[in-house]
């Protein structure tokens, strides 16, 4: 069966940067492994390898490879051969620091258009943590939003959704339980034709039930959670699953840390709040610690901001400053080789 790549995504801006070759056809990344990638192109599903060519572009930095998510140059061979010859200029990309001292970072997902951050209600859900992930998922170019899973768990599920919406300024933030289908609809909504929805958490957060809703039907594996409440690990890789009806929403590994990047602009906007604040301190490069008339310290007096909030935005800053001057120092060794 023919497949409308529209209702996937496809678009005249991925139209535009696509140079059709001989045999070639464009198709989207549902699931990328070493070396090998399955894609859904308009004639169905295909495992391809790699192309010479783009291993070769992709050898100095591993980001170019495909991943689940992109838009890719598909090339079907007279000799049966299937390969990926390139992969298309991504619109949004969600992308975590590595341990590599020289590497830039690992690419989660490409040209989502919204980044569910999904934090279970049980255990309390993990206000730092939340802070981490949204800082990524605004750096990623997407729409954040924040999904509160095992809504069923939670004597007040709305007052807890109201809370956590303190420390995530401009998310939209939705309680949700899939056994007790409550919260779906707006689940839903968020996977529109056209639409891609990636979920980010850790493991047992409930991404894969997630996952399975919206694609009414068993399709990523899911485990029981553990008595302490922490999750098992059962997605092992990233995987693209197309929705009935369209749209699709693509599922991650649990994740127990994320390194940020250069995320200056995410952290910007995951604490909109001390930004806000911090244009009304005397001093443009107020640290927020002992400077007079800083606005920060004096929410923090009145209440209206946290001590526990500000001492988030610190590690965070301090944190994207080293990775910066850490890649800053990697570029300046390439050079001198």
């Amino acid at each position: 069966m023919k497949q409308d790549l529209s209702q996937l995504g496809w678009d005249d801006t991925f139209a535009s940067s696509y140079r059709p070759a001989t045999d070639s056809q464009p198709a989207r990344v549902l699931r990328a492994e070493r070396g090998v990638c399955t894609v859904l192109a308009a004639d169905g599903v295909h495992r391809a390898s790699l192309a010479g060519g783009l291993l070769i572009t992709a050898a100095g930095d591993p980001a170019r490879l495909p991943c689940s998510g992109d838009w890719v140059v598909l090339r079907l061979w007279p000799d049966r051969r299937t390969t990926v010859e390139a992969v298309l200029p991504r619109r949004t990309t969600l992308i975590r620091r590595t341990a590599d001292k020289d590497a830039g970072g690992q690419v989660l997902a490409a040209n989502m258009d919204t980044v569910a951050v999904v934090e279970p209600m049980h255990p309390a859900p993990d206000s730092a943590r939340i802070e981490r992930l949204l800082a990524l998922a605004w750096e990623s170019g997407a729409e954040p939003v924040l999904l509160l899973s095992k809504a069923d768990t939670a004597r007040d599920p709305a007052a807890i959704a109201r809370q956590i919406g303190e420390i995530a300024p401009g998310v939209p933030v939705h309680a949700v339980s899939v056994t007790k289908r409550k919260g779906l609809a707006k689940l839903r909504a968020l996977v529109p034709p056209g639409r891609t929805l990636a979920l980010l958490g850790r493991s047992g957060a409930g991404k894969s039930t997630i996952v399975n809703a919206l694609a009414g039907a068993d399709v990523m594996p899911v485990q029981t959670i553990r008595t302490d409440g922490k999750g098992r690990h059962t997605t092992a890789y990233r995987n693209l699953v197309p929705v009935p009806g369209g749209g699709a929403v693509l599922d991650t590994p649990g994740i127990r840390g994320v390194g940020l990047l250069d995320t200056e602009s995410g952290l910007d906007q995951a604490f909109a709040d001390i930004a806000g604040l911090a244009v009304f301190c005397r001093f443009g490069d107020c640290r927020h610690e002992a400077e007079p008339a800083c606005a920060v310290r004096d929410a923090i007096a009145t209440g209206s901001l946290t001590r526990r909030r500000l001492d988030s935005w610190r590690k965070l800053h301090k944190e994207v400053a080293l990775e910066s001057a850490r890649l800053a120092a990697a570029g300046r060794r390439k050079r001198r080789l």
